[in-house]
């Protein structure tokens, strides 16, 4: 426990960097001039058009390169199913249970967190929610004190089956998904660890390190590295069938430092998201790095 505790305290400080952005809840840090930019900055293209107005694609970001975060989304609270994004929840609440006692924090478990958000194994997964409890989940993420399912606001983050063949089934209370995420609510997830408040500061690093370094190159995570390979990514995508979904928090130099989050109906889904982030940062780069006055990364 005293390692354990000795790398949070390490995290944090590797971390400080996350926690300058000031702290404001999400929902009231919707920027009207960027959530017209992001509306029309998508529509703008017929066939993502086209996803928005059937609610097959639905869109988050969350700019800290300002002192006041500014957040935008387009199907916000759209719930969708999200195959592997949701194996954020079961991180969660495995801390939780870190903190209140019911689980046993050892280095097996942290093994299984790793592997299941760094390269999404499912057999992981399905250790960590036998472990856990699936009612303990869902009571964490109904959980008034986190607001990641609320069912005024569309639903949100859902783990109701084991990422495996057998066992029962729990879909949401609204849309009876198995794995399901709003943009809304993975934006919040991040940016609540981005800020340190995730349960605690040091819970928060300890998470964040589990988030970084993703094994899996692809989507979100294709584009950044070839627009600014030495900016910090931490990470959580899923994809099954037609549905594809990705999260990422990027840190780079000077004007890099955003959450974007993209849920996707579509055969065409990784191409989307891989499109989507260089069409976002358009938005967010300030005239003189976009003018090549500045270089950025």
């Amino acid at each position: 426990m005293k390692r354990l505790v000795f790398l949070a305290l390490a995290l944090l400080l590797s971390a400080a960097n996350v926690y300058a952005v000031e702290w404001h809840p999400l929902y009231d840090s919707v920027d009207p001039a960027l959530q017209k930019k992001l509306e029309d900055r998508l529509n703008a293209n017929p066939e993502w058009a086209r996803l928005i107005k059937h609610q097959k694609m639905a869109i988050g970001l969350v700019d800290m390169s300002t002192p006041i975060p500014r957040f935008a989304r387009v199907n916000g609270n759209q719930m969708m199913y999200a195959a592997s994004l949701p194996k954020i929840a079961i991180l969660l609440s495995a801390y939780v249970s870190f903190e209140d006692g019911s689980l046993k924090e050892t280095a097996a478990i942290h093994k299984d967190l790793g592997e299941m958000i760094r390269i999404s194994n499912n057999s992981a997964a399905t250790r960590l929610i036998d472990q856990v409890g699936m009612q303990k989940i869902q009571s964490v993420l109904k959980d008034p004190k986190f607001g990641f399912y609320d069912e005024k606001r569309g639903g949100g983050l859902w783990v109701g089956k084991r990422y495996a063949s057998d066992g029962p089934r729990v879909g949401d209370p609204i849309h009876n998904i198995s794995h399901g995420a709003t943009a809304t609510q993975v934006c919040r997830f991040f940016y609540l660890l981005a800020t340190g408040k995730l349960i605690n500061a040091e819970r928060s690093a300890m998470m964040l390190n589990d988030l970084s370094d993703p094994h899996l190159h692809h989507k979100f995570v294709s584009t950044i590295e070839k627009r600014a390979p030495t900016a910090k990514l931490f990470r959580k995508s899923g994809t099954w069938k037609q549905w594809h979904s990705d999260a990422i928090m990027v840190q780079g130099t000077q004007w890099r430092d955003y959450i974007l989050v993209g849920l996707i109906e579509s055969e065409d889904g990784e191409t989307i998201l891989r499109q989507v982030l260089p069409a976002v940062e358009e938005l967010i780069v300030p005239a003189e790095y976009a003018s090549g006055q500045l270089k950025a990364d």
